[in-house]
């Protein structure tokens, strides 16, 4: 009795972290939807939709399940599942790559982008990225013992600043990390900004790890992988997913495609960091992109329909919103209403008017870059967009100056 009681009296000991991962707290994400849950609000936060995946892909799973396909599947993939990707890629770039030698299938695109990292990147090496960027870069090249520099995109046009960029490739860079179409921007890459950073890399001998997992979600132009690119293919690892284009998100399948030589090194991380993906999850991807073109195009008429509710709805607001040519979100300057930051206006919005948006300032080297912005998702039901727009249109009131 006298030991519980002592334990329980005792100091519980400070949390630990290693050095690597001390700067990274909890992930903005969890923060906000877990203040989203306790204040009653919409989550137009998190990137994850609020309506379900499509029955054939859903229905391929359970039959997996069923045919007894439940057993650690081969560590680079299902054959089937890597056939299909190399068939995909194919389709969408004009690409033909070796299925077993050139695609290896991974839990979700962010372990795509950690096994790259860490597969790929030595300690003391700099790999420079373009901010604001996914949370998940930063700490998984802080893991790899990368040196992280980044460029600034800039609204309202977020164009990659090329100048810039050439004055900091170094003969230390290793890689360049695009991301394309753009969370959280929503910008997507031109052909002559791919053409400058393409030249940039040959010229210097730098990889580009390209992260593509909206590649289906482009609205205003066509999206081009850079790998397509003269030159680029056998210094280019590019990184996808199946959770964004086919609205499941937690069955984490996720790929890299990239020639032999650079495929080793992300295989051996890959190895010791999950080795295997769920294997049923694997056969029912293979049904999901073997889908016919009508599923894509449905896919991005949905989406446009939402965001031109959001869109609308937050220009009727107030905001200035910036546009978005791919993925489902959109950034806006919260500035007119007032608040001191991104973080302090999120947090209002949360607890006053019970909406739930991102604050940027979490996706830059240097935070202040962000304070004037935030991002809202359209992954939503277009009802539950409404009535978003509707709590904003009663609660927020623009602050004259």
């Amino acid at each position: 009795m006298a030991e519980n009681e002592s334990s329980q009296n005792s100091v519980p000991p400070p949390f630990q972290v290693a050095k690597r991962l001390e700067k990274f707290k909890t992930t903005i994400f969890t923060q906000m939807s877990s203040l989203a849950i306790k204040h009653g609000a919409i989550n137009l936060g998190q990137g994850f939709p609020n309506f379900d995946g499509p029955d054939f892909v859903k229905e391929a799973a359970i039959q997996a399940i069923r045919d007894g396909k439940n057993q650690y599947a081969r560590g680079c993939g299902v054959p089937d599942l890597n056939l299909a990707v190399a068939e995909r890629f194919k389709k969408d770039t004009g690409l033909v790559v070796d299925p077993e030698r050139e695609v290896t299938v991974t839990s979700g695109c962010t372990e795509a982008i950690a096994a790259t990292m860490l597969g790929l990147v030595n300690p003391g090496d700099e790999v420079i990225v373009f901010a604001p960027f996914y949370d998940s870069y930063e700490a998984t090249l802080s893991m790899a013992g990368a040196v992280t520099k980044s460029i600034t995109l800039r609204p309202p046009t977020f164009a990659a600043p090329i100048d810039e960029l050439r004055s900091l490739v170094s003969k230390h860079t290793r890689a360049i990390l695009l991301n394309t179409p753009h969370n959280p921007t929503g910008k997507m890459f031109t052909r002559e900004e791919l053409d400058a950073i393409a030249s940039l890399c040959i010229e210097h001998d730098v990889l580009v790890f390209s992260d593509e997992v909206y590649d289906k979600l482009a609205f205003e132009m066509d999206h081009i992988s850079i790998a397509s690119l003269p030159g680029m293919y056998e210094r280019t690892v590019t990184l996808n997913s199946l959770g964004k284009t086919f609205s499941l998100t937690g069955w984490k399948i996720g790929w890299a495609i990239a020639p032999p030589h650079l495929t080793w090194g992300v295989r051996q991380a890959h190895s010791f960091l999950t080795f295997a993906t769920a294997t049923p999850l694997q056969h029912a991807a293979v049904a999901a992109l073997r889908a016919p073109d009508s599923y894509f195009k449905e896919l991005r008429r949905d989406y446009l329909a939402k965001k031109s509710i959001l869109v609308e709805g937050l220009k009727s607001v107030g905001f200035k919103v910036f546009p978005s040519s791919g993925t489902y979100f959109v950034v806006v300057d919260h500035t007119p209403f007032g608040q001191e930051n991104d973080v302090a206006f999120c947090e209002y919005l949360i607890k006053e008017v019970g909406v739930v948006a991102i604050p940027t300032s979490v996706f830059y080297l240097k935070p202040e870059e962000g304070k004037n912005l935030v991002r809202f998702t359209f992954c939503k039901d277009e009802q539950t967009l409404r009535s978003a727009v509707e709590r904003m249109k009663e609660k927020l009131i623009i602050k004259k100056h």
